[in-house]
Parts: structure tokens; C-alpha cells; sequence
């Protein structure tokens, strides 16, 4: 492979281009391996490292070969089950060791591990489930009231299955599998797999409707795990702390994944804690952390830690890291680098942000643009499409305008970067492609995110398209929202969209509700805690008899955005929904002020 053209590097950092040929170097065997995939590589791993630790937590610890066996066992558990190549198991767990063994196993196989968001109750749960049609379900002892709520509306009946807990009406999975040996696999009961195969199904809420299913391979595994390796120049010191969600392709992959094929080792912890994350760091001593940009506001605003410049970390790596916050952050913790990326799981659009510039989410540098073709189109925000001219193609953005990001979908087998594998629902993969962008027949990725680029070639998020918004370092899907809305007695419509809120990454949710009854306030509360994930409960709510359309019957959002949550800006009556008093509480100018001023629990 032609080595990457040198590039000045900045004073006291890594040339950028050193992690380019890294990345490109750890990647480039993929497609000429078509059998090896990620669990076969652990299994390799296991031989080489055996002993050393691969996956740590305060309730289990696996090391390289462990991880291999218990994988192993899971293999052969589905085998038993009679899982053909393709079919589906959804797994609802929090963050542990065993998660990830789990889809190894069952994927070294053949089979299709759909990941459940472990905040998702109600129909959005049974919706989830019921997308992937999975042939059983693996699920946590914790979670198992959970999923019994919905249980009657489960398509097709799949197995249940529970780790962690004895229930009298489905069996144990965690006992099952010691039935079944941990040694490799023989030949008689190997499956052909290849990176062509589908692996993982991952959730996201996409530009519009409810939760989709990505379509996961694992050739994108493979690529997600051996690329960031190659970027973070992971070795087998490194030790990654990660309390990020497991179900999502950062936590669960990437975490995971890029520092076990380097021969490090991660610390995980169910969820995240900014009380405790620089304990847990100190404590486990770890090397590298993975973040969201919530976590690093959220540890930014919290009290001083005495042990929070004591750490060994040499880089920190994810995404949502905003600008305002980025030197105060890397500063006050002591951080040599920042890593800072943009990508989506079921998308074609990756930057990187190697130098370390602040604020921004990465660029694409010149010699590798062929494999990265990105660019930026205009935008019209009243039709949510893109600008086209008078031959009917889109409009490339001038530096520093604003537009949609979209990838080109290449017709070539070893870049798998470019591919898009699109959702289990082909109509919902095929709004995501846009065609005669530039010339007849050609075909690019939409990310539904809106950026900007500068002079130096450097991409700069602005904001979301369509009627998704993020908060929480979660996308919340308006419609979903307002569905669930509209199922408590009495609310007529619902207009669902996001507001900014001072200090906070992302927009917290807004609804306007139209009702001719008095609400009860308290059963409604109660209504969303059982319908939707915490995250996208609405932070305000607005009051109205009645709300203007347009000619085609769609609500008219802008306005109301405009005038976001200030109960000076409108004579509606417009609630809070208070964590601490547990209860939506009427906004008034006091508390209006309070927020702005980042005094009060968000």
C-alpha cells in the first residue's frame, strides 16, 4: 500500500497523517479475508493474548480466552436452537461483559443480533422487537417486568430467554449455555459467514418516524473496529473506559471492538456517573475514554474531583463535543488529545477530526477524498429537500454556507466506507438516497444533519433536518412523540419539536397540546413514563384550543419554535416538567429565568 503524503503536523502533536496510514493500513486486509470476521479474530486474539483481560467490570471480568469460550458457547447454543443464517435474536441487557460475548457467539454463526435501547418501554419496545422478528429474545432478569407488558403484542412469539434471574416461565439462558463446550469451533460446526453477511441490526430513529433497524454487517464491524484501532493507535496497554450504551454502534462496536482487535482491554460500566467517572478512571486506570458531548458537559459542570487530573488518559474519542465547551474541557482535565468524529451507523459519512482543531467534527484530506466523497448541498429548510437549479441537479455549498451533508454511494466492493446497507424496511432505506444529485444515475447517502465547511477544509455540525432532534445524546423522533401524546384521553393533537435550553447540548423537547379539557397533569406524567424513554419525554409544554396549519394540513412549528419555551412570548399557559418535584409545574418569568441561567435540573 502507497504510504499516505506527509502532512505538517502541528507543534507538540502527531503528524495527522501517521493515523491516516494507520487506519488504512489495520483496514486494508478486510476485504481480501472475506471469512475472517470480528469473532474470528477474537478467537485469534485468544490465542495470542490468552490470560490478559479483554472485558472488565464490577461484576465480571473475561479475559481474552474467556471472552473466545463464552462466545463459543453461545455459538453452539444457537446451533442448537436450530438458528439459520439470517435469523434474528434481540437482546436487551445494560452494559456487561456478557453482552458482547453474546453477539459474538450468535453472529460467528449466522445469526442476526438486533440491539434493544434499554430505556425503551411500551409500544416503542414491542415496535422495536416486532421490526426485527426475531426468532427469540434474550433479556436481563431487571428487564423482564418490562418486556412481560408487552409480551401480547410480540409478532410471531419469539423464545424467551433470561440471564441473571430465575423466572418461572422462561428459561435460563446463563444456565443453558454451561451446557455446551468453550473450545473452537470444528469444521462440522462452522456455518460459511463471510463480511458480507449481515451481523447486527442497531437502531436509529433516522430523519423522521419511529425507530428503525440498520442493517449492520460484518463487514461494517470489521471496518468500525480495525479503523479507529488504527486512528487511536491502540495497543496492548491501552485500557478504554466505557459507560456508553452498548445498544449503539459507538458503545458497543466501536468502544469495544477497535480496542480488542488492538490488544488493550475495556473497562465498562453500566451507565454514566459524572460523580464517579474520574474514580472509575483513576481506579481502573485506564488510557482512553469514549464520549458523547453530553458526558463532557455534564462532567465540566459538576464539582471539582481530586482525582480528576490524576488519570493516565492520552486521548479521548467520540462525537457531539461542542465548541464552547471544548477547551474548557481539555483544559481543566488535563487532556493531551481530543479525537473528535462524526458518522452514523447506517451511513457513508465519516469525518475525522485527527488535529485536534476545537469545534470542529473533522475534514477530509485531499489524498483520500476519492474514498471518502463527501460534500455539502443547499438546503430548503420549507420543502426539507435540497436546492436543485434549473437542470433539475442539486447545488454544491460555497465555503461556510450552510447545507445537508451527503456521502456518494460507490459501485466498488473494497471501500466498504461508502456502502450504505440501509433498514429492515426498504421504503424507509430508499427515502435515505438522493438521485441525479450532480449527473444522471448517480446516487448519494442523505445524513439529515446540516454543516458547514471552512476554508481549511474543516466540517462544522449546525443542526438536524426533518422532525428529529437530539437530547440526551439520543435522537428523539417527533411523531413518535406525538403519538404517544395523543393516546391520553382528551388531547385532540399534539406538535412536537425541539428547543435550545442554555448549557445543554442537543434541544430538549417541546409540546404543544390541543385540548377543550382541563389536563390532569400528574396522569399524564405517568402516561408518558410508561410509553417513552426518559429522553424524550417533553421538557415544556404548551396549552392551546386550537393551532394553525398550512394548506396541506401540517402543523406550523416555525413560529412556536421562534418563541421556544418564554411564557413572556405567548398568553398560552406553558408547563415545566420538574425531575426533582417529579411533576409538570406552570413556568413563570422566575423559573423562565432560572433555566437560562443553568440553575435549575435539566
Amino acid at each position: 500500500m502507497r504510504a499516505a503524503p506527509r502532512e505538517p503536523s502541528l507543534p507538540g502533536k502527531p503528524s495527522s497523517a501517521k493515523a491516516w496510514a494507520r487506519a488504512l493500513e489495520r483496514t486494508a486486509p478486510i476485504v481480501r479475508r472475506p471469512d475472517r470476521i470480528l469473532p474470528a479474530v477474537i478467537e485469534e486474539l485468544a490465542e495470542r493474548f490468552e490470560d490478559a483481560p479483554a472485558l472488565l467490570s464490577e461484576g465480571e471480568c473475561l479475559t481474552y480466552r474467556a471472552l473466545a469460550e463464552r462466545s463459543n458457547r453461545y455459538a453452539r447454543w444457537a446451533i442448537e436452537q436450530g438458528l439459520a443464517k439470517g435469523d434474528a435474536v434481540c437482546l436487551l441487557m445494560p452494559n456487561r461483559p456478557e453482552y458482547m460475548a453474546i453477539w459474538l457467539g450468535i453472529t460467528r454463526v449466522g445469526g442476526v443480533v438486533a440491539l434493544l435501547n434499554t430505556n425503551l418501554a411500551g409500544p416503542s419496545l414491542a415496535h422495536c422487537i416486532n421490526i426485527a422478528a426475531p426468532r427469540h429474545l434474550i433479556v436481563a432478569a431487571e428487564l423482564v417486568d418490562r418486556l412481560a407488558v408487552v409480551r401480547p403484542d410480540l409478532a410471531g412469539a419469539p423464545k424467551i430467554w433470561v440471564h441473571g434471574g430465575g423466572h418461572d416461565q422462561c428459561p435460563r439462558i446463563d444456565s443453558e449455555i454451561e451446557r455446551y463446550r468453550g473450545d473452537t469451533l470444528s469444521e462440522a460446526e462452522r456455518r460459511a459467514v463471510t463480511i458480507d453477511d449481515r451481523a447486527l441490526y442497531i437502531y436509529t430513529s433516522g430523519t423522521t418516524g419511529r425507530s428503525k433497524a440498520a442493517n449492520v454487517s460484518h463487514a461494517r464491524v470489521m471496518q468500525w473496529s480495525h479503523w479507529f484501532a488504527g486512528l487511536m493507535d491502540v495497543r496492548s496497554s491501552d485500557r478504554m473506559y466505557n459507560c456508553l450504551p452498548m445498544y449503539h454502534s459507538v458503545g458497543g462496536v466501536l468502544a469495544t471492538g477497535a480496542i480488542l482487535v488492538g490488544g488493550g482491554s475495556v473497562v465498562i460500566r453500566e451507565r454514566f456517573s459524572a460523580r464517579q467517572f474520574w474514580s472509575d478512571v483513576v481506579g481502573w486506570d485506564c488510557t482512553l475514554f469514549q464520549y458523547i458531548g453530553e458526558l463532557c458537559r455534564y462532567l465540566l459542570h459538576t464539582e471539582p474531583h481530586p482525582r480528576e487530573t490524576d488519570h493516565r488518559i492520552r486521548m479521548g474519542c467520540g462525537n457531539g463535543l461542542r465548541p464552547d465547551v471544548w477547551n474548557a474541557f481539555k483544559e481543566r482535565f488535563r487532556l493531551p488529545r481530543i479525537l473528535e468524529f462524526y458518522a452514523a451507523t447506517e451511513g457513508n459519512v465519516s469525518l475525522f477530526n485527527i488535529e485536534g482543531r476545537p469545534g470542529a467534527i473533522g475534514r477530509i484530506p485531499s489524498y483520500l477524498a476519492h474514498r471518502f466523497a463527501t460534500t455539502l448541498v443547499q438546503f430548503d429548510t420549507q420543502t426539507g429537500e435540497p436546492f436543485r437549479n434549473a437542470q433539475g441537479f442539486c447545488i454544491r455549498c460555497a465555503r461556510n454556507q450552510t447545507g445537508e451533508a451527503i456521502g456518494r454511494l460507490l459501485d466498488d466492493p473494497s471501500n466498504i466506507s461508502s456502502r450504505f446497507e440501509g433498514y429492515t424496511n426498504e421504503e424507509a432505506s430508499a427515502r435515505k438516497i438522493l438521485r441525479n444529485v450532480f449527473e444522471p444515475g448517480d446516487a448519494w447517502f442523505r445524513t439529515g444533519d446540516l454543516m458547514r465547511k471552512d476554508e481549511q477544509g474543516y466540517f462544522y455540525f449546525v443542526d438536524r433536518t426533518g422532525d428529529t432532534f437530539r437530547w440526551k445524546g439520543e435522537n428523539v423522533a417527533t411523531s413518535e412523540v406525538a403519538e404517544a401524546i395523543c393516546a391520553f384521553p382528551g388531547i385532540k393533537h399534539a406538535s412536537v419539536y425541539g428547543v435550545a435550553v442554555p448549557g445543554a447540548d442537543g434541544r430538549a423537547g417541546m409540546a404543544i397540546l390541543i385540548t377543550d379539557d382541563q389536563l390532569d397533569l400528574e396522569a399524564f406524567r405517568f402516561h408518558l413514563i410508561n410509553r417513552l424513554p426518559d429522553y424524550a419525554h417533553p421538557l415544556f409544554l404548551r396549552i392551546r384550543h386550537e393551532i394553525e396549519t398550512t394548506a396541506t394540513f401540517k402543523y406550523m412549528k416555525n413560529v412556536f419554535v421562534h418563541q421556544g419555551y418564554d411564557p413572556a412570548a405567548t398568553g398560552d399557559v406553558i408547563y415545566f416538567n420538574n425531575r426533582e418535584r417529579r411533576a409538570f409545574v406552570p413556568l413563570d418569568k422566575d423559573l423562565f429565568d432560572r433555566i437560562q441561567l443553568c440553575q435549575v435540573r435539566l
